[in-house]
């Protein structure tokens, strides 16, 4: 990895702070991501325009909804037998005379809106399939609210060469917190990332007490509502990890210098500690549109974009250290960070592929770490001295996607033997 000063997210050196009204493309409109966003955008008309919506069509008449409401001058779907239903949602709801958006669909399609012509992308896309648009929309000079981790994870290299300083604002809760916490001081004065974690619906179960657990289980988390992939990798901790390889690629911080954190009440979202030994945290109550407004509207702050604390009540907020043992996704995750190369994309993919598994009840809860480290395990050290390519990291997903599967039937398999 390299120890050049990141390009990413400063709170310094903010990209184009253009003032005046923003237009927005945002990309997963009908996700937890995207509801949140657009219930912001509605609320402050005076300072967004949304000009274009993307989703991957399966919930047509939200997204013909959001296209209305938001007079969107594009929508776009990534499935294109998705277009139909999306005609007739749009015909229905447009009145007599009025001009219906234009529709783009196919996998590229997201990847087109994000090179448009807009101040800021908010790519709320979950998965790797948002690589492709966070190269589009850093190759077009864009803002990128990045919400999507995957594609940094994926394509850390490919994300860094192309972006310019202050171009990516990061809206995961433990980044944007990060992102604010980092504006305390100079980069020379961070001696440590604190990530906090709210140990999700298992927190303080053993490995062997998580055995048994169910998809309906996995999905109660105690205090986010998200959507089923990155819930389910709450549970396991792997999105903990995924944020670990997230922060160093932003921030060029050392993974030893990366510390995850148990905190159940998700009041404080990450910590950065200096060098004098001050740590400055930022802390709100749990909720997305916070981090959200960060991401789309930096350097400027949102009023009242999301609840503030009552100080007038009591409240305790509690720290743990990380259980390794019950849950080792975090720990895989700084090994396949350090190792760099396409190891990265494989541990993703292969995770995918279980999540999957595990939610269409073929692979058991704990089978998912596991998988998922075989995976890695046989993908083995990648090698070195040649730049990654995207069709590296399309090859490895592919072989990963593959191997998971195969060993996820292999384990359904022994287990009913």
């Amino acid at each position: 990895m390299s120890d050049s000063p990141s390009p990413l997210a400063d709170p310094h050196t903010a990209f184009d702070p253009a003032a005046g009204r923003r237009d927005l493309v945002i990309l997963g409109s009908t996700g937890s991501i995207g509801t949140q966003a657009i219930d912001l955008v509605l609320r402050n008309p005076d300072r967004f325009r949304v000009t274009a919506l993307s989703a991957a069509g399966g919930r047509p008449e939200l997204l013909a909804e959001q296209a209305r409401r938001l007079r969107a001058g594009t929508v776009a779907v990534a499935r294109e037998d998705a277009v139909p239903a999306l005609r007739e949602a749009l015909a229905a709801r447009y009145g007599a005379g009025e001009r219906l958006p234009e529709i783009l669909a196919g996998p590229d399609a997201a990847a087109q809106l994000a090179a448009s012509p807009c101040h800021t992308v908010l790519n709320g896309i979950t998965g790797s399939i948002g690589l492709a648009p966070t190269l589009a929309a850093l190759r077009a000079g864009r803002t990128l609210a990045l919400a999507n981790k995957e594609s940094l994870i994926v394509g850390g290299p490919l994300v860094k060469a192309l972006a310019r300083p202050g171009q990516i604002i990061p809206v995961d809760s433990e980044h944007a917190a990060l992102f604010q916490a980092l504006a305390a001081g100079t980069r020379a004065d961070v001696r440590k990332l604190v990530v906090t974690a709210s140990g999700g619906p298992f927190r303080g179960r053993t490995r062997a007490e998580l055995a048994d657990v169910t998809p309906a289980d996995a999905l109660a988390h105690p205090t986010w509502a998200m959507g089923p992939v990155i819930t389910v990798n709450s549970a396991t901790l792997v999105n903990k990890g995924l944020e670990v390889i997230e922060a160093h690629l932003l921030y060029d911080i050392p993974f030893d210098r990366i510390e995850v954190v148990v905190h159940p009440q998700s009041y404080v979202h990450s910590m950065v500690e200096f060098s004098d030994g001050s740590t400055i945290a930022q802390a709100t109550p749990p909720d997305m549109r916070g981090p959200i407004a960060i991401g789309v509207g930096w350097p400027e702050r949102i009023p009242d974009a999301a609840p503030a604390f009552d100080w007038t009540k009591a409240s305790t907020w509690e720290f743990f250290p990380l259980d390794t043992e019950a849950f080792p996704s975090v720990g895989l995750a700084r090994q396949v960070g350090e190792a760099g190369g396409t190891a990265p994309a494989v541990f993703n993919a292969a995770n995918e592929e279980c999540v999957a598994a595990f939610l269409a009840g073929r692979l058991p809860f704990n089978g998912i770490m596991d998988t998922v480290t075989e995976v890695v395990t046989e993908h083995g050290v990648p090698g070195t001295g040649t730049p990654l390519t995207v069709l590296d990291v399309l090859q490895a997903e592919s072989w990963a996607r593959s191997r998971a599967r195969e060993l996820a039937v292999k384990a359904t398999a022994e287990a009913h033997a």
